[in-house]
């Protein structure tokens, strides 16, 4: 709960200060989706979100977005 409550982010992996910004916002209540590459996945982590505190509060999903079948996922 916060200030930022019902606010809906994306975040895209690996795009400079992205991930400290959202790891913010959803400290301070927005509900944070992370997209992330779906070669990078192994196991249900990528490297960098198996022990990543930036990546605390969000969720996470694998989308391949330069495929048609990619770009229309849609999540709850």
């Amino acid at each position: 709960m916060g200030p930022l409550e019902g606010l809906r982010v994306v975040e895209l992996a690996g795009l400079g200060p992205g991930p400290f910004c959202a790891m913010v916002l959803a400290d301070l209540g927005a509900d944070v989706m992370r997209v992330d590459r779906v070669e990078s996945v192994t196991e249900g982590h990528t490297p960098s979100t198996r022990n990543d505190l930036l990546n605390r509060g969000k969720r996470s999903v694998a989308v391949d977005l330069k495929q048609a079948a990619g770009v229309e996922v849609q999540t709850p």
